[in-house]
């Protein structure tokens, strides 16, 4: 969770417990702010609503500029952060199939739990698909593993893949981040549609 939080600290319980009390918290954040609707979500692709897109370039922001104000003050060391392996085709392959699933069905992952904490049946349907996308994907992992595993770039970061450091990256994140708030805006007045509201549920 953080710098603090080291059996030294807190107890292994109590990490766990806090963990809880922070997923409770951020689903309530989602469900508040409109995420359990399939409608807001799918308007990300449609562009009545992009609060999807501004949403999510805010907790990249402010995840950068955090991590990076945090390592400046010797508070967090980087190179303790684990990156997940990047395996190029499969990663391609697999944002294909979720992003089609998102246009489709109108719910990443996350947010067709927090739909589903709330009783809305399409989402629970939507975790249905779920499962079997994953029994099939365990089920018959032999016949495409040799593409799981192809294209292996290791644990690459973007700043050294691009050459240059942190803070210079992290400028250009916000830098981009404020021309899709201006994009996100424009889309909304763009393609607004009469039977929406931002409020809709």
């Amino acid at each position: 969770m953080g710098p603090l939080i080291v059996n030294e600290i807190i107890s292994e319980n109590a990490n766990m417990l806090f963990a809880f009390l922070i997923g409770i918290g951020f689903g309530y954040i989602l469900e508040a702010n409109g995420f359990s609707s399939s409608r807001r979500l799918a308007g990300m692709f449609y562009g009545y609503d992009t609060t999807v897109l501004k949403v999510f370039f805010t907790a990249a922001v402010v995840g950068a500029l955090g991590l990076l104000f945090l390592s400046l003050f010797g508070q967090i060391d980087l190179n303790f952060i684990y990156i997940n392996p990047t395996y190029l085709y499969s990663a391609i392959g697999g944002g294909v199939i979720m992003g089609a699933g998102f246009i489709l069905g109108g719910y990443c992952p996350g947010t067709s739990f927090c739909a589903a904490s709330i009783g809305k049946i399409d989402a629970m349907a939507f975790i249905g698909g779920i499962f079997i996308g994953i029994l099939v994907f365990t089920e018959g992992f032999p016949l495409w593993e040799e593409f799981y595993n192809a294209k292996f770039l290791g644990a690459p970061v973007l700043n050294e893949v691009i050459g240059t450091s942190r803070g210079v990256l992290t400028l250009g994140i916000i830098l981009v981040a404020l021309a899709m708030f201006w994009v996100g805006e424009w889309a909304e007045k763009k393609f607004a549609r009469d039977d929406y509201t931002i409020n809709q549920k």
